[in-house]
């Protein structure tokens, strides 16, 4: 570990989220942009000056995209959007809800792949029906369901140099992978397991070198794994609910959230749902930020 993190973890955004997620890079515009579900905001820091923007977001916003002409693509509680930010204030656009006879379904985790397409995840907002799936937007507005039967959903993970995808579901303490091109998913395995105690794993990403990164909720870290699962190193958050993570070069980010915790748990840790920072030895960020609705070899994803 002392190899490949330089330094302490640090908050440098104590926001104190809800249910911190979603952490996207812009590179149009050097921001970082992350979520608060179950508060109902944006946030967008300036990694330079520290400065933090807050933007209401109505909906239950839980997963952002870069769309190819500026603008987001997103996931919210009753499918997915077009997001613009624009004087401070969200302006979302429905685009589909796929799920909208499932009341008890909201959306979650979500990416870009490298075809353009966004993925996003559905989940029983109780964590007790395996009602969730994962569902394909495609640049030309289509819809395709590509896998079901999940309590929680989080990624996905993308490893394009491999034809992968990671899939988790959270409630089941597993992550999955899956032959896949971006448009189509392969038949999935079980690539992790976590016994209980390890915490739960949820948002994920994969880094240049072709590892995976999991934050683990209710596990107070975040874990890098080889493509071969092997558990390489283990960075400690300190609160509980690590939620999901990011690669800026040579810095990662991770958000978390306060959600469920007690009054004792949230004394002792009290920058829970706090944005947090390390800085890496090597720059580990991934190379390109795929927008919806472009594709990498037409030369239009985002480099950092």
């Amino acid at each position: 570990m002392a190899e490949l993190f330089e330094g302490d973890i640090d908050c440098i955004a104590p926001v104190g989220a809800v249910l911190g997620e979603g952490p996207l890079w812009d590179p149009r515009i050097r921001r970082l942009l992350w979520l608060d579900i179950k508060g109902g905001k944006i946030y967008r820091l300036d990694p330079e000056t520290r400065r933090i923007e807050t933007i209401a977001a109505e909906g239950s916003v839980s997963a952002l995209g870069l769309a190819a002409g500026g603008d987001y693509v997103c996931a919210r509680r009753d499918g997915f959007a077009r997001l613009a930010i624009d004087k401070g204030a969200a302006k979302i656009s429905p685009i589909a809800d796929p799920e909208a006879g499932l009341a008890g379904n909201r959306f979650n985790d979500g990416k870009v792949d490298a075809k353009g397409g966004f993925w996003a995840g559905t989940m029983d907002e109780a964590e007790k029906a395996a009602s969730g799936a994962w569902w394909r937007l495609a640049p030309d507005g289509s819809l395709a369901r590509l896998d079901d039967g999940y309590r929680v959903t989080n990624g996905p993970a993308f490893d394009p140099a491999r034809g992968l995808v990671y899939l988790t579901d959270s409630a089941r303490a597993t992550i999955y992978a899956a032959a896949s091109d971006g448009e189509r998913l392969g038949e999935k395995r079980e690539f992790l397991k976590f016994k209980q105690g390890e915490g739960y794993p949820d948002g994920m990403e994969v880094d240049r070198e072709g590892c995976l990164w999991v934050a683990f909720w209710d596990g107070s870290a975040v874990r890098r794994f080889s493509p071969e699962g092997e558990a390489l190193e283990c960075l400690a958050v300190p609160v509980p609910r690590p939620t999901s993570l990011t690669m800026v070069g040579d810095r990662l980010y991770v958000t978390s959230a306060a959600v469920g915790l007690s009054p004792e748990q949230l004394k002792a840790a009290p920058l829970s749902g706090g944005l947090f920072e390390a800085r890496l030895a090597r720059p580990l960020g991934a190379a390109w930020r795929f927008e919806f609705g472009s594709e990498r070899e037409k030369g239009k994803g985002k480099r950092e």
